[in-house]
């Protein structure tokens, strides 16, 4: 039975399972590994696939089944984390951006690194002015079709290229005069330089949003950068607090606290999941833009109490240190395969609206990047956002703020007005369910409607007539269930459950003392304050008629239990 039992756990342990890993510039990489394979182990794979030395800025994203996104921690079990049915699919994304991607030492680090934030640029998470945006869609276009040609590019060619969640012809224009003029003869690897240059300069660069609420209610999106902790409402920044000036990062259930030295910010994420995974971000790039060593990261605990709470530590290298492993780096360049911009077969001819059909394919695989990548959740019912058709008519929701009409004559531009990180939340249509009842059952149950990287079922996606009459049915109902009477609960029941533990924790530590009172008391131990506790007649009543019994029938029971193991 015993070596039955250890083949079968041998067995258990040497089963292989399939991963599925996207890279950045969409192609996909495949590998098996062993149930018990760390992520390092696979991180170090998908590195050595791709030639990759400046590893440190890089992570391997996933989704896990209720929807919520995680990086891959690398020194625990790939299955165990993922908890999910193989085959396994993941991504490969930039997980701490570069202070400085224009110092980074190598060519094909700057590529992955320029892949991501042409993604940010497309997904709306990088915030930017129509000058700034026609500049940095100009640098893609040189970097990926090269220079100007009358004959290969003809008038309104720029159209047929998606940089952008929304797109006007007056930006279209302007990014192919740009193109044209300005940028003839740089290389990719000059475009791309001068790109990473450009985007490092905007307030929103490194940025991933988080979704959540402020304390009076209204949607803020957080993140971590390299510079700092930002809090972003519509498209301005409110907050931005320096590394060196963040003191502590905490939360319990769906409550984020930021400290300062002078003040603390309280933020509500949508689930208690996502506020954890909110915080290990924040613990994460703190240690990795903060510390001078690896050595100085600290278990870090996510409550002041020893006994509650979650405790994380960061495990990798610190930028400092990654920055000085670079610079250690001789050998010969690694080839690049860039992979060019080829507009789609059914590219629309220039319109007013948003443009989504015409997005870009590889030229291994064609992929229809959905436009909603960079939040984990939507905002609820109070903050609904639009939702948007990847469909090959080029049909789309629009916002509800806005009516039917309005939307319809509204020209989409990025402006500073206008251009804002929710403008990129969409949800992700579940397999073998439609939008409609993803979009209710979840927000009834209150659940985020989360989404899942560069995964969209087309088929499930509705037109824009029944798009608009189930946003204004959802909106509704989300308002009756969601309303103020369901936060004022949530208030209550949380200050209730926070008087019980410190009355739990108050009566326990009462009784430890009690204990450890007797125990000194019934001890040999001679001091003025035991003898006075020994003379008192409560004492003496205690000590004959419980204490001496209750110590020989221990006694007894102990001198049985040892009996019966001599005997045998």
């Amino acid at each position: 039975m015993l070596s039955r039992w250890m083949s079968g756990s041998s067995r258990s342990l040497e089963r292989e399972y399939s991963c599925t890993v996207r890279l950045l510039d969409d192609s996909e990489y495949t590998c098996t590994i062993q149930r018990d394979a760390k992520g390092q182990y696979l991180f170090d794979l998908l590195c050595h696939h791709l030639n990759l030395l400046e590893k440190d800025y890089f992570g391997i994203r996933f989704v896990d089944p209720d929807k919520q996104r995680h990086w891959l921690e690398f020194t625990k079990s790939v299955v165990k984390q993922l908890r999910a049915q193989p085959p396994f699919t993941m991504c490969f994304r930039v997980k701490f951006y570069p202070t400085d991607p224009a110092a980074l030492k190598e060519e094909i680090t700057r590529y992955l690194v320029f892949l991501q934030i042409k993604r940010d640029l497309y997904h709306g998470r990088l915030l930017c002015k129509t000058s700034d945006a026609a500049l940095l869609a100009a640098y893609i276009l040189q970097a990926e079709i090269g220079d100007y040609d009358p004959g290969k590019h003809p008038e309104g060619y720029s159209s047929k290229f998606q940089f952008f969640p929304k797109h006007s012809e007056k930006l279209e224009r302007k990014i192919a005069e740009i193109h044209k003029t300005e940028l003839s003869g740089q290389t990719p690897a000059t475009s791309e330089l001068n790109f990473l240059r450009k985007a490092q300069t905007l307030e929103t660069y490194g940025v991933d949003p988080h979704p959540c609420k402020d304390v009076s209610g209204n949607a803020a999106f957080l993140a971590f950068t390299p510079f700092g902790f930002v809090v972003l409402q519509g498209n301005k920044r409110i907050h931005f607090i320096k590394w060196n000036e963040v003191a502590k990062m905490k939360f319990e259930g769906k409550t984020f606290c930021l400290y300062e030295k002078k003040i603390a910010l309280t933020y509500f994420a949508p689930t208690p999941e996502a506020c954890k995974h909110l915080w290990k971000c924040g613990i994460e790039n703190q240690a990795f833009y903060k510390l001078e060593k690896s050595s100085q990261v600290r278990t870090v605990s996510s409550s002041n109490l020893f006994f509650k709470g979650s405790r994380f530590r960061y495990s990798g290298r610190v930028a400092k240190e990654v920055m000085e492993s670079s610079a250690k780096i001789k050998r010969e360049p690694p080839e690049i395969h860039r992979a060019g911009l080829v507009p789609s077969r059914s590219c629309p001819s220039i319109t007013h609206g948003p443009r989504l059909s015409s997005v870009p394919r590889t030229r291994r695989r064609a992929v229809h990047i959905s436009i909603m990548e960079g939040l984990e959740s939507l905002r609820d019912s109070a903050h609904s956002t639009p939702v948007r058709s990847t469909s090959h008519s080029d049909t789309f929701m629009s916002h509800v703020r806005s009516s039917r009409a309005e939307s319809s004559e509204r020209v989409a531009v990025i402006s500073d007005e206008m251009y804002s990180p929710a403008d990129s939340v969409l949800p992700t249509p579940v397999a073998e369910h439609s939008l409609e009842l993803m979009l209710l059952s979840r927000q009834i149950n209150g659940a985020p409607c989360s989404i899942e990287e560069e995964k969209e079922s087309e088929a499930n996606t509705p037109t824009a007539t029944e798009a608009d009459e189930m946003g204004g049915e959802f909106k509704a109902l989300c308002q009756g269930v969601g309303g103020n009477g369901g936060t004022q609960a949530a208030q209550v029941n949380k200050f209730v459950l926070s008087v019980l533990r410190l009355l739990l924790v108050t009566v326990g530590l009462l009784f430890v003392l009690l204990l450890l009172l007797i125990i000194l008391t019934e001890s040999d131990l001679d001091t003025a304050f035991f003898r006075d506790i020994r003379q008192t007649p409560e004492f003496e009543q205690f000590h004959y008629q419980y204490f001496c019994p209750l110590r020989r029938w221990f006694a007894c029971k102990v001198r049985s239990v040892l009996s019966l193991l001599i005997d045998t």
